[in-house]
């Protein structure tokens, strides 16, 4: 089972809401970048992507040759 779920996005696919599957947490994209960040998540890192005047902090699954970990 991979550890980080998607469990809601926006109509442009931007994933908001997350799942920990290990321990059933919930957190917003914000939540999960910190924890990541924190090295709290290991196997995902942040991509900054600059919207409009705002940075945004994006959950990404390192790149490794395993789908089950991918985050969608």
């Amino acid at each position: 089972m991979k550890r980080i779920s998607v469990t809601k996005q926006t109509e442009t696919g931007l994933n908001t809401e997350f799942r920990d599957n290990r321990t059933g947490q919930k957190m917003s994209r914000g939540e999960l970048a910190d924890k990541i960040e924190d090295g709290k998540a290991p196997g995902y890192h942040i991509q900054h992507k600059k919207v409009g005047n705002q940075t945004l902090r994006i959950p990404r699954s390192n790149p490794d040759k395993s789908t089950g970990n991918n985050l969608d």
